[in-house]
């Protein structure tokens, strides 16, 4: 099996102390990325730990496709507890950080303990380096990227950055990275914040090689040739055809289509497209350099998830509108489904959909802890009541797009997803609109043999997420050429997603999640029934915990669990 090369790097940025050790075992069985990240974070961090707490752990890691030449392999993972569901969590991000960080010579790089003053942690093949950095209190991603640029000559590729929502350990806070791409889901960039940590940055010419098979010319051949529409406008592509079959969530999922649809399409954001956008190594470019001249405002994006919460969901029919607030957010800090959510909540409790100055203000409010704003930092999970509206969350996660009282398959999908309410943790979603043939296809409606596919597609992703594969990757990736590339059989592989699925239940079962918690705010008939499926399918307990006979099988092939 191919997998990631190289030490530990545990970097205590309370006691500025540094050390490394080999993990070669845990290589070895792990691939890279959150398989490797879970398994250390389930062994190394307290299961009681504070996720705003000295105990907390965040950990970095690629995978051996970084040290490909191939197409959709520009990602990075992180790992930690997450202060927004209080749950073991990974979230990644593209960009240009992945192959800097091989250049570390690092496998892994984990940030422990809690600095007493703001602090820049400098990761190279020759040491790490602490710079203290009062002066950054409260600066802006771009403020802070500058800052590095100029002191040390780095650019932004080489950097992971807090801004103020981090600082103010906003709980869905991103991490950035190339300045505009987030490890977004989950609020790690609030853990950073209660580090006291504003940057890290990774450089280095010490990468580990790692042998990637021919295939991988072929695959970028291919991205290079692709036609999907996604290479003109990204994930917004499917923004149209989403609301047509109502799975579009509208004024805070009190609808599931928006009639204004046309103006903040994915039409309208390629008009705004003025160049093409990319991540590392990729040919497929699928990323949204965006401009509108009569303002001047730039920034990247919107993607369809963006364009959905604040646009769709929070009543807005200018898509220049929904660009400010993208911008906002990557400049601030903060990801933008949980921000535009939490701000749709806030406007459904004020009347006030399609306020585009007051979203934009909102922002900086919650993002600096101002007024209402440090109400909305806690998240919809902790402040519905107040605001006198639904929770829409799972876990405490805010929720994606693809609505899953429309998309059943993926409706399930939210509510078993250790991550909370992410429509990326299974992907389903493809396969109910559908945007796979037709073979492949499941009915919208309703839950029958759908928990097997949750569960497979589960694994999967959780091999994605440890390779480190983009997603977006799905139409390219056979399970021959998955095989191909990682040197491992497909079911092997599977098994390993699934004990990467069981880890970060068994971590959360820990901590109180269960049954309860595999929850939605709207029905979906079969739901239950669904859910026993899913456990039955993963040899879990039926109360949704993980037996001990579960966590090395993955759970597909386990006995019925009875302990």
């Amino acid at each position: 099996m191919k997998h990631v090369r190289g030490p530990l790097c545990t970097i205590d940025v309370g006691e500025q102390t540094v050390e490394t050790e080999s993990i070669d075992d845990v290589l070895e069985s792990s691939i890279g990325g959150r398989a490797l990240t879970t398994k250390l974070a389930h062994e190394r961090i307290p299961f009681d730990a504070d996720p705003l707490g000295p105990e907390n752990r965040l950990y970095f890691a690629t995978g051996p496709l970084q040290h490909a030449t191939m197409s959709f392999t520009g990602r990075m993972s992180a790992t930690g507890v997450s202060p927004l569901t209080d749950g073991l969590l990974s979230s990644n991000a593209g960009g240009f950080l992945s192959r800097n960080f091989t250049g570390t010579g690092y496998s892994t790089v984990e940030i422990a303990g809690a600095s007493d003053e703001l602090v820049i942690v400098h990761v190279t093949d020759e040491g790490v380096e602490f710079e203290a950095v009062p002066e950054l209190e409260k600066a802006t991603v771009p403020e802070t990227c500058d800052y590095i640029d100029d002191e040390h000559g780095l650019g932004s590729e080489h950097t992971v950055v807090i801004g103020p929502g981090g600082e103010n350990e906003v709980r869905f806070a991103s991490i950035m990275t190339s300045e505009e791409r987030a490890f977004g889901r989950g609020g790690l960039g609030a853990v950073l914040g209660a580090k006291n940590v504003k940057a890290i940055t990774f450089d280095g010419d010490s990468t580990h090689e790692v042998e990637i098979p021919p295939l991988q010319m072929e695959i970028h051949g291919e991205a290079a040739q692709s036609d999907s529409p996604m290479r003109d406008q990204g994930t917004t592509s499917v923004a149209t055809y989403a609301n047509m079959v109502e799975a579009l969530p509208t004024r805070y999922f009190s609808e599931l289509s928006y009639e204004h649809i046309d103006d903040i399409s994915g039409d309208r954001v390629e008009e705004k497209k003025y160049k093409k956008g990319t991540c590392s190594a990729c040919a497929f470019a699928c990323k949204l350099p965006t401009k509108d001249e009569e303002t001047g405002l730039e920034t990247e994006g919107p993607e369809y998830e963006t364009l959905m919460a604040f646009g769709s969901n929070s009543g807005v029919d200018d898509i220049v509108d929904v660009m400010k607030s993208n911008k906002l957010c990557d400049e601030l800090g903060l990801d933008t489904i949980s921000a535009g959510d939490v701000v749709a909540a806030y406007l459904a409790s004020e009347d006030e959909f399609g306020n585009a100055e007051l979203i934009h203000e909102t922002v900086e409010k919650i993002a600096y802890r101002e007024g209402i704003g440090d109400d909305l930092a806690e998240g919809i999970d902790r402040v519905h009541d107040d605001l006198g509206v639904e929770n829409w969350s799972v876990k405490s996660m805010e929720f994606a797009a693809h609505d899953g009282r429309t998309l059943n398959g993926q409706g399930l999908a939210f509510a078993t997803s250790n991550r909370g309410a992410d429509h990326m943790y299974a992907e389903f979603y493809p396969y109910e609109y559908p945007l796979v043939d037709a073979d492949d296809a499941f009915d919208k409606e309703g839950l029958e043999d759908k928990p097997p596919k949750v569960v497979e597609l589960e694994n999967i992703n959780a091999i994605k997420d440890s390779a480190v594969l983009c997603k977006f990757s799905r139409s390219f990736m056979t399970e021959e050429r998955i095989e191909t590339l990682l040197d491992a059989d497909y079911e092997e592989l599977l098994a390993l997603g699934g004990e990467i699925v069981a880890l970060e239940r068994h971590f959360n079962n820990q901590r109180g999640f269960d049954r309860k918690d595999d929850t939605l705010p709207y029905e979906i008939p079969g739901f239950e029934q669904g859910l026993d499926e899913y456990y039955a399918e993963r040899g879990w307990n039926e109360d949704g915990t993980v037996p001990a006979s579960a966590l090395e099988s993955g759970g597909s092939d386990a006995a019925p669990a009875d302990d």
